[in-house]
């Protein structure tokens, strides 16, 4: 007898051997038993879960000599000429190659005689959606009003394709695609009946690489079968099927979620070297990280039958402890990052290019996350940390990223830049020390009391620093430095001789136009300022205003502050100018 593949010789035969569609098995076996038949019937579902293999069934069950009946004998003549496609009252029909509008009306004209022995004609229209507009007008009216003898069985793999006008004359049944749990098992039942070594990995493998089609998984298991002799190793089949192996996986995933952008790209050129289809490998690792996903909300317990992760005991372990320490959120952003990469990874002409800047542009996710702790006042000690997480000295690249103590050190030192003096560090506190950024930022400066002067007794110069203050810090770091006194109706700075700083300042329009408006607001219209040892300064060169604006006590203390050293480490930048916020 010539050699019968696996997928049709373990077709079912039976409903029972129908796996992974419980709910049509049920409404179909309950229909039979009490006669309650449709005129027509849709299935619908991806490739190899059993539509058209339920159609055949369920002409053995309407024309079983023992019939009708749920479940089909398989042994009397017309049981076994349907399973052999051989019976002339069972019509299957290929929709794709017989779409024409004559050879449905020439169909629907033989339809109107009765069988020729069984007790039903039944017709199956195998992917019915190819059909053409006019040939669905010309089945409309048998479909509707057919023969008490003539039952139609319409196969699909896209339901929306079918016109709703034949929709609504049919009992539609969606077949689901099959857990890989349950494909496992089956694939089993067939390795052991067949004789064929595989371990339970392998086929987990093959499982998931049969998508749900059952079809699909047990012609992969053929073929493995056949490529090793009647054994299946691990290796063979991930190489053959293309299925990555999960410490591999699990690497990829752990470098992404660190912002390892050296370790991805080794991996990504890994699997170029190596030969993997980089479109499924991108696949596979988006559905590694959706078990991570599913991990860190707790599943791996059993949802509808399945199991939410299908992965061996000990894999699904260590996944748990990473996806653990990723936290949902991250996760959750790593995989719509991933989602929407996905269709670029698919056109693209060279796809492991495509793979490798998806994967690396998720290794940046992680610098959005640390800049979030910043923003959200969550700055934490992170110095021995970052240090081994990136290698010895916790730096970037290019040699511009700060150590932890230089941070330290920098947080003890932000209030004195702030106003002006030389930062002076005489302990190093850790982060817990620094406080959340919105604390700092409510904490303003004190001028240095007794230096301002008694022209008012202190109060306009408080009064016309604090407008200064809110409007340009680094302006009233200036100020408070000099001494100032309200003689006269003018405002008088007297800055030291040889400091030229907050003249150089003022030489903008933009610094003046807003010394006059607070010098204006405090004392009234009619006031004015003056300098005692600057009015020549004003005019000063070009270039000695540049060599002033380098010593900027307002770009001493941004670059000395820990939020601004540590976002100029995650990015690897440099403070060009300080600009404050206009909040008028």
């Amino acid at each position: 007898m010539a050699y019968q593949v696996l997928a049709r010789k373990w077709r079912p035969q039976d409903f029972a051997s129908l796996i992974g569609q419980e709910p049509i098995v049920t409404a179909l076996t309950n229909a039979l038993s009490e006669d309650r038949i449709a005129q027509a019937y849709l299935f619908s579902g991806i490739r190899g879960v059993g539509k058209t293999t339920a159609a055949r069934l369920l002409a053995k069950c309407l024309n079983c000599e023992q019939g009708p009946t749920p479940e089909p004998c398989n042994v009397c003549t017309r049981c076994r000429e349907i399973t052999a496609g051989a019976d002339l009252d069972v019509i299957e029909v290929d929709a794709a190659t017989y779409s024409k509008v004559e050879q449905v009306r020439e169909l629907t004209e033989s339809l109107r005689y009765g069988p020729a022995r069984d007790r039903y004609k039944v017709v199956v229209l195998d992917e019915i959606h190819r059909l053409s507009r006019q040939a669905f007008d010309a089945l409309l009216k048998i479909v509707e009003e057919p023969p008490p003898h003539l039952v139609f069985v319409f196969a699909t793999t896209e339901a929306e394709a079918v016109p709703a006008t034949i929709l609504s004359r049919c009992q539609e049944f969606h077949f689901r695609r099959v857990a890989s749990p349950l494909l496992s098992r089956h694939l089993r039942t067939i390795a052991e009946a067949e004789e064929v070594d595989v371990s339970d990995a392998a086929l987990r493998l093959i499982a998931r690489a049969g998508e749900g089609s059952v079809r699909d998984s047990v012609a992969l298991l053929d073929q493995l079968a056949t490529f090793g002799a009647g054994r299946i190793a691990d290796q063979d089949a991930a190489r053959l099927v293309g299925g990555l192996d999960a410490r591999l996986l699990h690497g990829l995933l752990a470098a992404v979620l660190d912002g390892r952008g050296g370790e991805v790209a080794a991996l990504a050129r890994r699997l170029e070297e190596e030969g993997w289809d980089p479109r499924n490998a991108f696949s596979q690792f988006l559905a590694y990280a959706r078990d991570a996903l599913h991990l860190a909300l707790g599943g791996g317990g059993e949802l509808d039958g399945g199991v939410v992760v299908d992965l061996p005991e000990e894999d699904a372990a260590a996944l748990a402890g990473l996806a653990a320490g990723a936290g949902y959120e991250n996760l959750l952003r790593l995989l719509h990052h991933l989602l929407a990469s996905e269709a670029a990874v698919r056109r693209s002409e060279n796809g492991y290019l495509a793979v490798e800047i998806a994967w690396l542009r998720a290794a940046e996710l992680p610098k959005l996350r640390r800049v979030e702790e910043l923003l959200g006042g969550g700055l934490r000690d992170r110095g021995d940390d970052d240090d081994a997480g990136r290698g010895e000295g916790g730096r970037r690249g290019d040699g511009r990223g700060a150590t932890a103590a230089r941070r330290e050190a920098a947080a003890a030192a932000a209030p004195t830049a702030l106003s002006g003096d030389e930062p002076r560090v005489e302990e190093k506190p850790t982060r817990r020390d620094v406080g959340p950024v919105s604390e700092r930022e409510e904490t303003v400066p004190e001028p240095p009391g007794g230096d301002h002067g008694t022209g008012d007794e202190g109060g306009g110069i408080e009064a016309f620093l604090d407008r200064v203050r809110r409007r340009k810090q680094p302006l009233a770091a200036h100020l408070e430095a000099d001494e100032m006194a309200f003689e006269d109706g003018v405002l008088v700075v007297r800055h030291p001789p040889g400091d030229d700083r907050l003249p150089t300042r003022l030489a903008k329009a933009a610094n003046r136009e807003l010394f006059d408006e607070a010098v204006a607001h405090t004392w009234g219209a009619g006031a004015a300022w003056r300098f005692e040892e600057g009015e020549a300064v004003a005019g000063a060169e070009t270039g000695a205003a540049d060599e002033q604006e380098q010593t900027d006590p307002a770009t001493v203390a941004a670059a000395e502050h820990p939020t601004v050293q540590t976002v100029l480490e995650l990015f690897g930048g440099e403070i060009d100018t300080v600009e404050e916020k206009d909040e008028r």
